[in-house]
């Protein structure tokens, strides 16, 4: 149980500092919140999905260290609010008008194949938190 706790708070930190450091901190950021042709609004709104994630990552290591012995319920809620992050970034393209990268960054855009960076990231992490309620689930 322990190594399922360690994996979805591994995955808790990436999404609580992930988003502030890709859209502010690093290059990134250019194309993100420091991007002059967007609009306070829309900078409202990254904005708003960074301190999302650090907030989902807070809850989630909550749940997770709150007690000594982690039960099977909450490794599943910890894992269950730690995805809530990744499967608003898997849906928001039903939207109109939504992509993963501005028309203007789009030739420079770090893919995985054919998979947006980020995207790929949160495939991955979702399958870190599948992998961690498995763990849970299985070990006696």
């Amino acid at each position: 149980m322990e190594l399922a706790r360690w994996l979805v708070a591994f995955v808790a930190f990436i999404t609580g500092i992930g988003g502030l450091l890709a859209d502010y901190f690093l290059a990134s950021g250019a194309q993100h919140i420091k991007n002059p042709l967007w609009s306070p609004h829309a900078k409202f709104h990254n904005a708003q999905g960074i301190l999302m994630g650090a907030l989902l990552a807070g809850l989630t290591i909550a749940v997770l260290f709150r007690h000594r012995v982690l039960s099977r319920e909450a490794l599943l809620l910890a894992a269950l609010i730690a995805s809530v992050y990744w499967f608003g970034i898997f849906a928001a393209p039903i939207f109109p008008g939504v992509a993963f990268v501005d028309p203007e960054f789009a030739a420079g855009a770090p893919n995985v194949g054919p998979v947006p960076l980020q995207l790929a990231i949160g495939i991955v992490l979702v399958g870190l938190l599948g992998t961690a309620v498995t763990i849970g689930f299985t070990k006696s």
